[in-house]
Parts: structure tokens; C-alpha cells; sequence
């Protein structure tokens, strides 16, 4: 979806708001799609001084395999939008990923909310910030409790142990 821009490129001051919705069902992270559901993304474009600068918001419902303890989830999450929308860039190498190019006086509202969305995604996907992972040796999910296996005593502290046994 192509956002014009016209009305505002030559107008410092002024706006312009955006609403839409990005079906980024294809895009794969590692073996899962995050999103299943569409994007939503809204804000505006101001002209600030002759820098056309993008603000909003994208709210997305992420869904998964946690890298902890490899359980399904789905969470809600909400991404900033800011970006500088230029009509050429300047120089083809040294590309900036906040910087986004116009088409003629357009903007390509999917390619900007696609890179804003895998770029804010975390690298590791987890169901939620505090989870505990599994049991390393009898593989419990430790977010459904502690598991049953016996602590191993530290090797450096063996001699003691064979005092308390006598």
C-alpha cells in the first residue's frame, strides 16, 4: 500500500496520518511464522524542515515456539514506528535502517512496517520474559513447577560429605 505524500513535501508543517493493515503471514523466523494474524500500523508523516519523519505505532499479536521451554504461545506485542522517509538515497552502501526511500511521492507503507516488525522482534522468542526454561536433566517445564530431581553436590565439597557419613 503506497501512502502519497504529495500534498505535504513542499508544506514544512504539515501532515499526513496513515492507518492500515500488512498480512505478513509469510515471513518465517526460524521455523515459525510470528505473525499469523494481519499488522496493524497507524501514525503520521510530518514534514519537519523539509525531513519528512514517520511516527506511529504497530501492534501485532506474536505467535511461536518459545527458545526456553518450547511451548506454543501467543502474545501481543506493540513496536514504535520512527523513520525518515527521503526521496533518493544518498549513497547505494551505506544504507541506514531507519531510513526509508520514496517512490516518486509515495511511501511503501508494507516494505516500512515489515523491516520495523523483524527488525523490533527479539532474538530469542519467549512465551514471557520471566520463563524458566526446563529442567536440564529431567526435561520438566519449570514455569508448571519445580521438578524432582535431587540437587548434585558440588565436587569440591566431596571430602566433607565423606565426614558426615562416618
Amino acid at each position: 500500500m503506497l501512502l502519497g505524500l504529495s500534498k505535504i513535501i513542499d508544506c514544512p508543517g504539515a501532515s499526513v496520518s496513515f492507518a492500515t493493515s500488512v498480512d505478513l503471514s509469510d515471513l518465517q523466523f526460524g521455523t515459525c511464522a510470528p505473525a499469523q494474524e494481519p499488522v496493524q500500523a497507524s501514525g503520521s508523516v510530518r514534514n519537519t524542515a523539509g525531513v519528512l519523519m514517520m511516527t506511529g505505532s504497530i501492534s501485532a499479536k506474536l505467535a511461536g515456539t518459545c527458545d526456553r521451554c518450547a511451548r506454543e504461545f501467543q502474545r501481543d506485542v506493540t513496536y514504535p514506528i520512527r523513520a525518515v522517509l527521503v526521496p533518493e538515497p544518498e549513497d547505494e552502501g551505506a544504507e541506514e535502517e531507519w531510513v526509508f526511500p520514496l517512490d516518486g511521492d509515495s511511501a511503501d507503507l508494507e516494505d516500512i512496517v515489515r523491516t520495523i516488525f523483524v527488525l523490533n522482534m527479539d532474538s530469542k522468542l519467549l512465551c514471557k520474559p520471566d520463563c524458566r526454561g526446563l529442567c536440564c536433566r529431567c526435561g520438566k517445564n519449570l514455569n508448571d513447577g519445580p521438578c524432582d530431581c535431587r540437587k548434585e553436590p558440588d565436587p569440591r565439597f566431596a571430602v566433607l560429605q565423606q565426614l558426615l557419613e562416618k
